[in-house]
């Protein structure tokens, strides 16, 4: 008996140590497996993230005037690191090039400022729903009810390829870079658009990239002034003679988003933040110097004197660049200086004609002829706010940031960088990575 029940122990433990092996074989080919889909993810990851386009923007040798050939595929990005191709006369646009965007870019874009929102939701929809029933494509509405005008067909076809192609940028970038924000689409987000309803334009104010020149030929079309030349600078920013798009109601916001033009103008962003500096700091304004000047002065400046904290007058180049890098500014952003990004949310609102401020008197009266605008309507090209001095310039720009060490050039650059890679500017110093 006692032999019996130690034969069934025995036969037990055997039975156990047969089953042990196949318990092992199940767990080592699970884990195998996943290792192999692991592998497998990481390698197309790295193929996607390495792959170059078949389509640059390089001209047709059967057409000329560098034409565009067709509209930038998806999944392309800027090319950071091939010398720069201008696109227009004066432009720092950069060629839709091949490289891939490197692992410090991607985080950069991660930490970019994200898209803020306010209680006062206007409508839930997504960028396709407040995309214009116009564009400048050949089957526009707008094109199709004008010839060319002032424009030979060569000029026309070039210009609607530029605009075609950044438009197309502008798509894909949104898609790989911002697709997880809310599509609510607040007053908040359209604060810095005008509106035109004659003509049916939707302009969003970018400062320092054209802005008080476009307020006055807006003025012009909606019958606010029979020409531009005779609009002061004050008559423009504070007569409040234009509508702004946050002052209707819902269904007017998203009727105007739904079938007018939306039109936006930027600028080299470097510039145009030097530009402000300028324009803000270096020429009397009291509004400035006592709102910026004084707490940049007090919290950035090694003993400074009673009269430059009284007055705020003498902000340094420096100093504003201090300002602008610091996480617990003194006081908050201004308009003049903001992301272009975040003034205008591009990401939200599909704006049909993105325009560059280093071509903007050609742009600007190619959009006012497809908007049928008067024949002899142009867009004025004066400057009204001291007139003596010099337009800021690249050259300018180089100036005023080699007051700077190269870690704050570089992190500047960094501020700024969702609006290169948007806009597709290129770098503009050689030492920044």
């Amino acid at each position: 008996m006692l032999w019996m029940k130690w034969k069934m122990v025995v036969d037990s433990l055997r039975g156990r140590r047969r089953r042990l092996p196949c318990s092992l074989w199940f767990v080592l080919l699970f884990a195998a497996g996943g290792l192999v889909l692991f592998i497998h993810q990481q390698a197309l990851s790295e193929m996607v993230q390495q792959q170059g386009p078949e389509v640059t923007a390089e001209g047709r040798p059967s057409e000329p005037e560098n034409i565009l050939s067709s509209a930038i595929p998806p999944m392309q990005f800027p090319h950071f690191e091939k010398s720069r191709k201008t696109a227009s006369p004066g432009s720092q646009e950069q060629d839709i090039g091949s490289l891939h965007v490197t692992k410090r870019q991607r985080k950069l874009l991660k930490t970019s400022p994200p898209i803020r929102h306010t209680k006062n939701t206007i409508s839930s929809s997504s960028s396709s729903s407040v995309s214009s029933s116009s564009s400048i494509s050949s089957s526009s509405p707008m094109s199709s009810s004008i010839t060319s005008g002032f424009f030979s067909p060569e000029s026309w076809q070039k210009l609607s390829g530029i605009l075609e192609a950044r438009q197309q940028l502008m798509k894909e970038i949104c898609a790989k870079y911002k697709s997880s924000i809310s599509k609510t689409i607040t007053r908040h987000h359209v604060k810095s658009i005008f509106v035109e309803d004659k003509y049916k334009l939707l302009y969003c104010q970018v400062p320092k990239a054209g802005c008080s020149n476009w307020k006055r030929t807006l003025m012009v079309l909606a019958g606010k002034a029979s020409n531009t030349q005779s609009i002061k600078h004050d008559t423009v920013h504070y007569g409040q003679h234009l509508k702004k798009l946050d002052s209707f109601d819902q269904q007017g916001i998203m009727h105007r988003l739904q079938t007018y033009t939306k039109v936006i103008f930027v600028r080299e962003p470097l510039e145009r933040m030097v530009s402000a500096y300028r324009d803000k700091f270096e020429n009397p304004n009291n509004y400035y110097h006592s709102l910026f000047g004084k707490p940049i002065i007090s919290k950035y400046r090694v003993n400074p004197s009673k009269a430059a904290l009284k007055t705020g007058n003498g902000v340094t180049f420096k100093e504003f660049v201090q300002y602008l890098l610091d996480v617990h500014r003194p006081v908050g952003m201004d308009i003049h200086w903001e992301q272009a990004n975040q003034l205008c949310n591009p990401c939200l609102i599909d704006y049909d004609f993105i325009g560059k401020f280093e071509n903007m008197e050609e742009e600007s009266n190619f959009l006012l002829r497809l908007a049928g605008a008067p024949p002899n309507l142009t867009l004025p090209s004066f400057k009204d706010r001291n007139p003596s001095d010099k337009r800021t310039s690249m050259q300018i720009t180089e100036n005023y940031f080699s007051q700077v060490s190269a870690l704050e050039r570089q992190r500047v650059y960094d501020f700024y960088y969702m609006d290169y890679l948007m806009f597709n500017y290129s770098k503009p110093f050689k030492d920044l990575y």
